[in-house]
């Protein structure tokens, strides 16, 4: 169950964090894995991890919000591990960057929560996306937020409008292809345990059900089983994966 021996993935953001563990499983699952993040050395690192551990993988680096970049890496990749069968957009602007309440932001300071979390999420999907219809076999999934989902006070306005608009271009996107064998799928986020200070960590967990911030490995299964043969059914859909956080 899960397999997935043959498939060729591409994780974006993948150098580290949650992104890393994503790419990480799929390739434990016997996917051929290319490592994007924005940062060459990151990315060899995490690609090397992989092929030490028995794995394919190769680094990938370029701006997600480029789309000329994005076009020249996809062909980089499919030139050296095959026809991309798998898309994760994992890639985006953290919430932390550009907190404040929007009145007393700046345009120029949505742009790259637009532009990485949304654009982004397009330029990739797009890059892949013919072809994928064209061999009848395809699964996008893009790591969101709930920020993307329910309006929180906590000053991440433009964060939330960029989450939200990948999430609905995904829902879109999937009725779009669902006839081509094509799923394309989000999984919008709760509280990860991303700080190096552990009493933040410690103060986000109160406000979590489960009583804990989710690690990578709490992501990853959940993307493995949405890339899977066996999430042939499960398209257009906004799956919370929040730690029991209740959403509107």
């Amino acid at each position: 169950m899960f397999d997935l021996t043959g498939r060729t993935a591409l994780v974006t953001g993948a150098g580290q964090g949650v992104g890393r563990g994503i790419a990480e499983s799929l390739a434990s699952q016997g996917a051929k894995v290319a490592i994007n993040d924005l940062f060459e050395e990151r990315a060899a690192d995490a690609a090397d991890a992989i092929k030490s551990a028995g794995g394919v993988a190769m680094a990938a680096a370029f701006d997600v919000s480029d789309y000329g970049a994005v076009t020249a890496g996809v062909t980089a990749i499919e030139a050296e591990l095959g026809d991309l069968d798998i898309l994760v957009n994992n890639a985006g602007v953290p919430p932390g960057m550009g907190v404040g309440q929007f009145r007393e932001t700046k345009p120029e300071e949505w742009r790259k929560q637009i532009d990485l979390n949304t654009y982004g999420v397009m330029n990739c999907s797009h890059a892949v996306v013919n072809g994928m219809c064209d061999r009848g076999y395809g699964r996008i999934v893009t790591i969101s937020s709930g920020a993307g989902t329910t309006g929180i006070p906590l000053g991440v306005s433009a964060y939330g409008a960029g989450k939200g608009g990948g999430i609905a271009f995904m829902r879109h996107l999937a009725m779009e292809v669902a006839r081509n064998g094509v799923t394309a799928n989000t999984v919008a986020l709760g509280m990860i345990d991303n700080h190096t200070d552990p009493s933040v960590t410690a103060h986000m967990a109160k406000t979590v059900p489960v009583g804990f911030c989710a690690q990578p490995e709490h992501i990853a299964p959940c993307v493995v089983y949405l890339v899977s043969e066996e999430a042939k059914w499960m398209t257009g859909q906004t799956l919370q994966l929040n730690g029991g956080n209740v959403t509107t």
